[in-house]
């Protein structure tokens, strides 16, 4: 994602794409396009720009969204993660910006901080859609994460993402007759049999700091549980034992076998996200985003873009992050808003773009679409997904974990990146991509941590 975001937490595509839904070409050049004056809630035409959600899921909301305000129509623009910032950056310096754009808690990609200036206060709309007590009604990990530092609401959430959990090919599993790994050794032991097989067991993009980030996330909270945010917080040292028998695992799993060999040369989109969509690796760390594969036809549109000729797609699941200690720590999850909609301050369709996000991020009919889609968690604490209208891959065996997962993420509070800093987070991504490529040890890497955290 990166600065500090990479596509993921969020499986993004890497091509810039415009969603036109009926559109007149006025409609695409952004705030500009409508004479001031004009600005209406219910009528007008807006552009929306982001890294996610993925097309197929952008078009389920705006066909959603048409069905009760036909007469405001939406172009969603999606750009590469890594080139977000900067196309959005002078998009919103200009009078021809969009007028809806993504933002992202913490300082990496689409970072609220970088662009909470062009961002209209969104406390007046959400308080006028769900009452005065609006923030005991969205999961609280939306609004913490897309609130400045002042006080004003620069974005809405339309849902929560989390990693922390490992997804698996169960088709790859039964043929080799093998069980997903729960202990650090049965990964060790289960990645030495897919090798006798010359099959890839778990693929890492360690080319991608962010997801080295979760990785070693992952692996300090399994040792002791919030370790990583107490470090992130300045309470902890970097270069606690905790945390450098973390970063000394996380150097493990290169050596011993379990991330394959040539992974820092590799990113984890579209690289490992492909691999693992065409069948070529039978585990990858992504999180709840992932879910979206579940579903049959995200499945197979899925492996047909990762370039699968007469795409199948098959019952990928979640599993807990194997127990590195055998200490028996809860699995690790953390997370933030996926994303938040803001509302451009230039924009000359502000009630249109304000009713738009508005309704997205705060009606039940919306984040019903938005649970259904599988790619984020709902804002809305009392949406979830109505599985009879979600037509899975194999939902005997997905259904039930999917549950459980889901469920998992209603009880952490714990942050991705919404708490981790620019210059933090490119330190973070420093010292893992060191230390993968062994250029540090874990001792060494961690110690400049430290210092850059001092800054």
């Amino acid at each position: 994602m990166f600065g500090f975001r990479s596509a993921p937490k969020r499986a993004k595509s890497v091509a810039a794409v415009v969603i036109a839904l009926g559109l007149s070409a006025a409609a695409l050049t952004g705030c500009s396009s409508t004479p001031s004056g004009t600005d209406s809630a219910t009528k007008g035409a807006i552009t929306w720009w982001g890294w996610t959600p993925e097309i197929g899921v952008g078009k389920q909301y705006i066909a959603a969204f048409n069905k009760v305000y036909p007469n405001i129509k939406v172009t969603y623009k999606q750009v590469a993660t890594a080139s977000y910032d900067a196309a959005i950056r002078p998009a919103l310096a200009s009078s021809v910006g969009p007028d809806v754009f993504n933002v992202a808690p913490g300082g990496g990609i689409g970072s609220i901080q970088a662009y909470q200036g062009s961002a209209v206060d969104l406390t007046p709309v959400v308080t006028k859609a769900l009452g005065s007590d609006w923030k005991t009604k969205l999961a609280a990990i939306g609004p913490k994460g897309l609130t400045t530092s002042t006080g004003k609401l620069a974005a809405l959430s339309v849902g929560s993402t989390f990693a922390g959990s490992v997804w698996v090919n169960p088709t790859i599993f039964s043929k080799y007759n093998l069980t997903p790994p729960k202990t650090f050794a049965e990964w060790v032991s289960v990645c030495q049999a897919f090798a006798s097989h010359g099959v890839t067991c778990f693929e890492q993009g360690a080319g991608d700091p962010g997801f080295n980030d979760d990785l070693l996330h992952a692996i300090a909270d399994s040792i002791k549980p919030g370790v990583w945010t107490s470090a992130v917080a300045g309470k902890t040292a970097w270069t606690d034992p905790t945390l450098e028998q973390a970063m000394k695992v996380f150097k493990s799993m290169f050596t011993d076998g379990i991330i394959q060999k040539g992974a820092v040369g590799v990113q984890q989109y579209p690289d490992v996200n492909n691999d693992f969509l065409a069948g070529k690796t039978a585990m990858v760390m992504m999180g709840t985003w992932y879910m979206q594969y579940s579903t049959l036809a995200g499945a197979t549109a899925a492996v047909s873009a990762a370039g699968v000729a007469n795409a199948k797609p098959f019952p990928m699941i979640a599993i807990p992050f194997p127990d590195v200690t055998g200490a028996g720590n809860p699995a690790p999850l953390f997370g933030d808003a996926d994303y938040g909609l803001a509302v451009n301050t230039k924009s000359s369709h502000q009630k249109a773009a304000e009713t738009f996000v508005t309704w997205l991020g705060t009606n039940e009919a919306a984040q019903q679409v938005v649970a259904n889609s599988l790619n984020d968690i709902s804002a809305l604490t009392n949406v979830a997904p109505k599985w009879a209208d979600i037509k899975l891959v194999d939902a005997a065996q997905q259904q039930s974990t999917l549950q459980t997962l889901i469920a998992a993420t209603g009880k952490i509070s714990e942050a991705r990146l919404g708490d981790v800093g620019t210059a933090l987070g490119q330190a973070i991504g420093v010292a893992t991509s060191s230390v993968a490529a062994g250029n540090a040890t874990p001792k060494a890497a961690l110690a400049t941590l430290q210092t850059a955290s001092k800054g």
